[in-house]
């Protein structure tokens, strides 16, 4: 199996790299190898590589700089995904494509299923919108993974804020009325290796077929309770020097911390499909933090 990865050089394309590995040639393309603002250059990399897989982990994830970048949200999320999906369904190519949480407006009280309604509520969850809607109307082979919170050691993320934060600050205020599920990037990139072996060596994806996944972590938390746990696990690894104690975080509501964007306060995510159709349980994000934060220990300590 040869696979096209795109955005190999964010948070789960990273990862990506070695969960994909296992499965055949991978053709990994960072920023710098293709401008995913040139259709052309886009559609002549695809028709030279001739992938029989297309892993679309490039995206515009600047939520609230995408109030004041819509054209370039939307040419990232909803452009490049309906280029691809169109190429995909002319080499009968596989396409597995990335969205978010962010598609739904958070306004009900159980975790959101895949069929529930979508009702974004700013331009970065409209543009990742449009995008699986231009996957859908190309009626290519595809899978399509929502996610929620994404962290990792790579790229910038909440946890590496916190850190920022904790190092300077001796107290933080942290939002506690939005809840979700912190997913780590290598839970994602590991799901996805997995699904990809499961259907390789089981029942292969029919051409046109389309499936939509929920994809995160068990446990879900405020943002302000998954900043004290941050805080807390970094207190217990030797290599963080803080300033800040996880006490001294303190829960404010969403209305008290303006942003550009508009977020959803219930970002849950029901799994239940993807943990039935593969035989999976999502694990809680916990271990993954505690292995990133020695990872960033790590890395401090020797300078890197």
């Amino acid at each position: 199996m040869k696979a096209l990865l795109l955005g190999c050089d964010g948070q789960v394309g990273w990862q990506l790299q070695r969960s994909l590995a296992p499965h055949g040639e991978v053709v990994a393309c960072a920023r710098r190898d293709c401008d995913l603002t040139d259709v052309e250059a886009l559609r002549a990399l695809l028709r030279r590589e001739q992938p029989q897989v297309i892993v679309n982990a490039a995206a515009y994830t600047a939520v609230d700089r995408a109030e004041s970048e819509p054209e370039l949200a939307w040419q990232l999320n909803a452009v490049v995904p309906e280029v691809l999906a169109s190429e995909a369904a002319a080499l009968g190519a596989l396409l597995v494509h990335y969205s978010t949480d962010y598609v739904f407006a958070g306004d009900q009280v159980a975790a959101y299923r895949e069929d529930d309604p979508v009702a974004p509520l700013n331009v970065y969850g409209s543009s990742k919108l449009a995008g699986e809607e231009a996957i859908r109307a190309a009626a290519c082979k595809s899978l399509i993974f929502r996610t929620s919170w994404v962290f990792g050691a790579r790229g910038n993320n909440f946890v590496k804020t916190i850190l920022r934060l904790a190092a300077e600050r001796e107290s933080l205020n942290v939002v506690d009325d939005q809840v979700g599920s912190p997913t780590p990037a290598a839970l994602i990139a590991t799901v996805t290796g997995v699904v990809l072996a499961m259907l390789r060596h089981g029942r292969e994806m029919l051409p046109g077929e389309q499936r939509l996944y929920h994809l995160a972590a068990r446990r879900p938390v405020s943002w302000c309770d998954f900043a004290r746990a941050i805080v807390t696990g970094a207190g217990q690894t030797p290599g963080f020097a803080l300033a800040l104690a996880a006490e001294s975080i303190h829960p404010i509501a969403t209305a008290d911390y303006p942003c550009a964007a508009r977020r959803p306060l219930n970002s849950r995510l029901d799994c239940h499909r993807l943990e039935r159709d593969f035989g999976l349980q999502m694990p809680d994000w916990e271990p993954y933090l505690r292995r990133m934060l020695q990872l960033l220990a790590l890395k401090q300590r020797n300078g890197y």
